[in-house]
């Protein structure tokens, strides 16, 4: 059965922007949200450069086990030719950036999610968030103290908090409006010589003031940090706490759950997803 894309007001759509080498990690993340969203009706967007059909199969396929609609956007991988990338950082991280203008044009808002992401809790007062005028909705992570968002206010000449681009609540409406590609396409060639964290150095210098602030702790967690939470709190962020209020589980940084030694918490947790996944891919 061919998907129709759906009309409803209800449905949830999430955005992931990545190149094949992460297209397990994209389904362990849909493992994720199926599992802990299991009313919710979802159509799952997936913007790259070249990945093969063959390659999509298994993605389609989950998502059709899950009822979740999917739509493959190939993006013209000359956009993005001289803006800075490396293999941690490939080209397909400037797309979320550019998505009002990639996407159908008829999508009014998208929820973007970074491929190491799982999702442990309910989406949808996320998605119901009210955007106050803003262009995004993101979570920054500030830790305890204000360094990180002096070094980078410093660096990049801004006066807003320093936002995370692994979590994106997306007016799409708004940004088709006020987002103009080819600025956004010059700023990341004319400046990538000191674009340290590309794509999220570009959405904080250009448009760090049209972001609104979401709760780091419940809506982009960062799994390398939890000490640092858990002292911010008081003792209140807990890991029963976590597993009651925090949605997204993200796991920044170079150190992963997948890759021998992970030294954090909830590296478990993740490889108990990545291990449903699989279980589902095989009964498909």
């Amino acid at each position: 059965m061919i998907y129709k894309r759906g009309s409803e007001k209800d449905i949830i759509r999430i955005l992931v922007s990545l190149d094949q080498n992460y297209l397990f990690r994209f389904q362990v993340l849909l493992t994720s949200i199926a599992v802990n969203n299991p009313q919710e009706k979802m159509e799952i967007y997936l913007m790259h450069s070249d990945i093969p059909e063959e390659k999509l199969e298994s993605v389609k396929k989950q998502c059709a086990s899950f009822d979740y609609g999917f739509f493959s956007i190939a993006v013209d991988s000359a956009i993005f030719s001289n803006a800075p990338e490396t293999k941690r950082y490939p080209q397909e991280m400037y797309y979320r950036l550019l998505a009002a203008h990639l996407l159908p044009q008829d999508l009014k808002r998208i929820l973007y999610l970074d491929p190491d992401i799982i999702v442990i809790n309910d989406l949808r007062p996320l998605w119901e968030t009210e955007m106050q005028g803003n262009l995004f909705a993101a979570a920054s992570h500030t830790g305890l103290t204000e360094l990180a968002n002096n070094v980078n206010r410093l660096r990049l000449g801004t006066d807003s908090d320093y936002y995370n681009s692994g979590v994106l609540l997306i007016d799409l409406e708004a940004c088709r409006k006020e987002i103009i590609p080819e600025e956004v396409i010059t700023f990341s060639t004319t400046r990538r010589m000191s674009l340290v964290l590309p794509d999220q150095d570009i959405l904080n210098a250009m448009f760090g003031d049209r972001i609104l602030p979401l709760d780091d702790s419940i809506w982009n967690y960062d799994a390398r940090k939890y000490n640092s939470y858990l002292a911010r709190s008081s003792g209140k962020t807990d890991v029963d706490w976590i597993f009651s209020h925090t949605v997204i589980l993200h796991f920044c940084g170079r150190a992963k759950p997948w890759k021998s030694r992970y030294p954090y918490r909830f590296g478990l947790l993740y490889k108990h997803y990545e291990q449903l996944t699989r279980r589902w891919l095989v009964n498909i």
